[in-house]
């Protein structure tokens, strides 16, 4: 029976309680976490009053995902995975405590608030690794792409409810209110991490320990073209046409400036993408993933060089939306693909990179877009970014034949398809 409600496919939320209990608790860590952003936001406007400062937490939060991040691959590749996670939520926690904490005694030093925000964000960067590979190791392999879809229907929500619930805390209880609804949703997710099985990865010890080094695991993404065409495809995506940047100077010049509209762009994006992830069950099932991805990708492409020509505001937010949507699709499939093509081994490694793509291309995409806008125009840039990106896709699509051609391995095929991979990868 497939289990599903209209056509999100619930089915890794009926059969694995692990998952479950998972999916609840990153829900909740996502929330907080979206709870926690105003918050900071508005407290360092508050203590500054300056752009400078707000920018700031920028590089409080940047710097520790990419940094971290890649020490948490190699971790993730080491010991238990469940380890990992359960020590940096513990962290994690103390971050939120020690920002409710500052709150309530009335802070006025910006470093020390940021600095909580770093460690907090480093924290979350060290366990994201391992965190990623939870899923796979959780769910049959025919269900991956289902699971990831609804971790990004939460994230989708959270996104959406996060920054309103936040507002509605801090004008009627201020700051330490925030903080600790913060700390209360890390708490929830601290519960769901124990509850969940030991996830050694594979050359691990009983005791804990390596038994053998596995050497290479930087480079496998270079040696299975799966994996480097998925990663192309989500960095040629996002380095090329990220708009966010561009949504200030487009909401001056066509509609006059007004924060409403501005804040109509930011929801577009964020309905499209939980349209897309509550219809996510018509796409899941499809078993072509990396074509799944290269289309999406492709679609995100038009869509941005469409909502830089768009003239009236419905047709504007309309491209946002799909685009949204196209997005969505695409972080799905490339989640699914890059964990079901790693070796477990390997995945620690491999998840942080895209950890860091993930991270990186976005923000280096809106400097890119703020760039050439600031030398020629919004829609110039808007544009010849989209129209780039789609060529960019196009080119990953025609030199990448296993890419097009990847099938999501069925959970009967899963274990012989997986082995030989392995060993093809083991022979590299």
């Amino acid at each position: 029976m497939r289990w599903q409600v209209g056509f999100l496919d619930i089915r890794p939320l009926r059969s694995s309680r692990p998952f479950r209990d998972l999916w609840i608790g990153s829900s909740a860590s996502q929330l907080g976490g979206q709870i926690a952003t105003v918050a900071v936001l508005a407290q360092v406007w508050d203590l500054t009053g300056s752009p400078v400062g707000t920018g700031a937490m920028g590089l409080a939060t940047g710097l520790p995902m990419v940094l971290f991040g890649l020490l948490g691959g190699t971790l993730a590749d080491s010991v238990d995975r469940r380890a990992v996670v359960r020590a940096t939520v513990v962290g994690q926690l103390l971050a939120a405590a020690g920002l409710c904490a500052q709150a309530v005694a009335d802070n006025r030093n910006v470093p020390l608030l940021l600095a909580l925000v770093a460690m907090g964000t480093a924290c979350g960067a060290l366990g994201a690794p391992a965190r990623r590979t939870f899923p796979v190791r959780l769910l049959p392999s025919d269900q991956v792409t289902a699971g990831l879809a609804l971790t990004n229907v939460s994230f989708q929500a959270a996104m959406l409810a996060g920054p309103a619930m936040a507002g509605l805390i801090i004008a009627r209880w201020g700051f330490p209110a925030a903080y600790a609804a913060q700390a209360v949703a890390v708490a929830v997710s601290m519960l769901a991490v124990i509850r969940l099985p030991a996830m050694k990865p594979e050359g691990v010890d009983a005791s804990g320990g390596r038994r053998r080094p596995e050497r290479g695991g930087w480079g496998i993404i270079l040696r299975r073209p799966t994996l480097w065409g998925s990663m192309a495809t989500d960095l040629s995506a996002t380095l090329l046409a990220m708009p966010i940047a561009l949504f200030p100077l487009v909401n001056e010049i066509r509609f006059g400036g007004n924060p409403q509209t501005l804040g109509l762009f930011l929801s577009a994006v964020a309905v499209g993408g939980i349209t897309a992830g509550l219809l996510s069950g018509t796409v899941t099932r499809r078993r072509r993933g990396g074509l799944v991805q290269l289309t999406a990708a492709g679609v995100w492409g038009v869509a941005l060089a469409g909502f830089g020509l768009a003239g009236p505001l419905w047709l504007a937010l309309g491209c946002l939306a799909v685009a949204g949507a196209a997005d969505t699709v695409s972080v799905v499939t490339r989640s699914a693909l890059v964990q079901l093509e790693t070796p477990d081994a390997y995945r620690g490694r491999v998840s942080s990179v895209e950890h860091v793509i993930g991270v990186a291309g976005p923000e280096l995409g809106n400097f890119r877009g703020g760039l050439l806008a600031s030398a020629t125009s919004a829609s110039f840039s808007l544009v010849t970014g989209g129209l780039s990106a789609v060529l960019a896709i196009a080119a990953v699509a025609v030199t990448n034949a296993p890419l097009r051609a990847y099938r999501t391995p069925s959970a009967a095929t899963e274990p012989t398809a997986r082995a030989v991979a392995d060993a093809a990868t083991a022979a590299g």
